[in-house]
């Protein structure tokens, strides 16, 4: 066989190993994803997810070492989701006010989701633990809030001296949203009544003074007053 050959043959092989290492990984995945949804993370079991999944756990534990790092891969693809879904969403319009109405509403919308409501809002600040949670949904999400906030302050006149402070406050009240709806009895309704709060508080934002007329952070002298 010629070496041009063997090179060849060698690469088919590779790329096949590698076609079927990520049809494993992602059967594993969307296996424990419908598992975690259905059962929560303490009631689904690794044997249940190769069951699944129809394959080994060695190969399981080829792509995850626990059953912790599947959760967690299972929670970071559905954050990922969750944000394309939302930022595919706010390219429908170019309009600051409404592109805000319009992640928020589809941000409830994503809350609903049962995979994301279950595994994103209840399950994961109990398995990853409050703080590994709070990060992760920070990684994934905040970019968003912080330039739907940017834009309407922009629209206002300007850079707004306290657009940080703003970004920081509407994202923890978008994330306190989302838990409101997880946990309601009726998480449709609760949305609607999430959206009315929110839809207020944006209206309040058009009140803000514009940049030329926002105070100066410098202490006036007491001997000039």
């Amino acid at each position: 066989m010629r070496p041009a050959q063997k090179v060849l043959r060698t690469a088919r092989k590779t790329t096949r190993r590698q076609d079927y290492s990520s049809s494993t990984k992602r059967a594993l995945l969307e296996h424990a994803t419908e598992l975690f949804t259905d059962h929560g993370y303490a009631g689904t079991s690794l044997d249940e997810v190769v069951a699944a999944a129809r394959v080994t756990k060695g190969a399981l534990y080829h792509h995850f070492p626990s059953k912790l790092a599947l959760f967690e891969s299972v929670f970071m693809r559905c954050q990922d989701d969750a944000t394309k879904q939302i930022d595919k969403a706010l390219r429908s319009s170019r309009d600051p006010w409404e592109r805000a109405q319009i992640g928020m509403r589809t941000f409830l919308d994503v809350c609903q989701q049962p995979n994301y409501r279950r595994i994103c809002l209840q399950e994961a600040p109990v398995a990853l633990g409050h703080e590994r949670w709070q990060e992760a949904e920070r990684e994934s999400s905040y970019g968003l809030v912080e330039r739907i906030v940017t834009d309407l302050l922009k629209d206002l006149g300007g850079e707004h001296l306290m657009a940080e402070t703003f970004g920081v406050i509407f994202y923890g009240a978008m994330r306190a949203a989302g838990e409101f709806v997880a946990d309601a009895a009726d998480p449709e309704d609760a949305s609607n009544a999430v959206e009315t709060v929110i839809i207020s508080l944006l209206s309040g934002l058009r009140l803000l003074p514009t940049v030329g007329d926002q105070p100066s952070d410098v202490v006036p002298d007491k001997e000039s007053e």
